[in-house]
């Protein structure tokens, strides 16, 4: 195994070209950066070395990229990672796909490196400022490092947009997030998602919560959007 190094971006990408640019633009914008061409040498890396955010080809040879994308989520060292997934798929549903997949957000070919490295940009702020603490008396615990949620100790399922809707819903509790702001944080801004995919996944995060006899934690506010409330049990 190759001694571990730090680079901030891994750009994951098989069309040379399109990787130099990515690379240029991210590099004048002072962030150092390491490329590849294939998926499997995409997770070699990514299990090697520390990045502060991935940009991830949909179309790349060996493991594709939706293929990464759900390994890295199951990975506890890298699952956090946010990804800016760029890919000439700029259809909806793909859009859908990926950012349901675990993606942050969405770039479709072609595009202009000034949307291209403010996207980077927000993302990594986003990332360097999510943190959460358990909300007192609540008997949710909610990891972000992990990417876990336990109640009384017992490991609650959850997929990655619904973790991230429950992180933004229990960082302020008793406090209504609109469906608006629930799509920038889990979603990421500037995603093309319609706000009814926000009460989808809602609901699928109540149906997991509700086996551990949470699933009321989760208040709907009526023309207003969502509150986190605390149960002590």
């Amino acid at each position: 195994m190759s001694q571990e190094s730090s680079y901030d971006i891994l750009i994951v990408e098989d069309e040379a070209a399109i990787a130099r640019l990515i690379e240029i633009h991210l590099q004048r914008a002072g962030l150092s950066t390491q490329c590849c061409s294939d998926g499997h040498q995409a997770v070699d890396l990514l299990s090697e070395n520390h990045y502060r955010l991935l940009v991830l080809d949909r179309m790349i040879p060996g493991l594709r990229g939706l293929d990464v994308l759900r390994w890295l989520r199951k990975m506890g060292k890298t699952q956090y990672l946010p990804v800016l997934m760029v890919t000439a798929l700029g259809q909806m549903e793909e859009k859908v796909r990926g950012l349901n997949e675990g993606a942050d957000d969405y770039l479709a070919k072609p595009f202009e490196p000034e949307e291209l490295i403010a996207r980077v940009q927000a993302l990594l702020r986003r990332s360097a400022h999510q943190s959460l603490a358990k909300p007192m008396g609540s008997a949710i615990d909610l990891d972000k490092d992990a990417m876990e949620v336990r109640i009384a100790d017992k490991r609650v399922d959850l997929r990655p947009l619904e973790f991230r809707v429950l992180q933004a819903l229990m960082a302020k509790p008793d406090k209504v997030r609109s469906r608006s702001y629930l799509l920038d944080y889990a979603w990421g801004v500037n995603a093309f998602v319609e706000e009814r995919t926000v009460d989808v996944t809602i609901k699928r995060l109540r149906e997991a919560l509700s086996e551990h006899g949470m699933g009321d934690c989760i208040v709907t506010v009526r023309g207003s959007g969502y509150r986190f409330t605390p149960k002590t049990s």
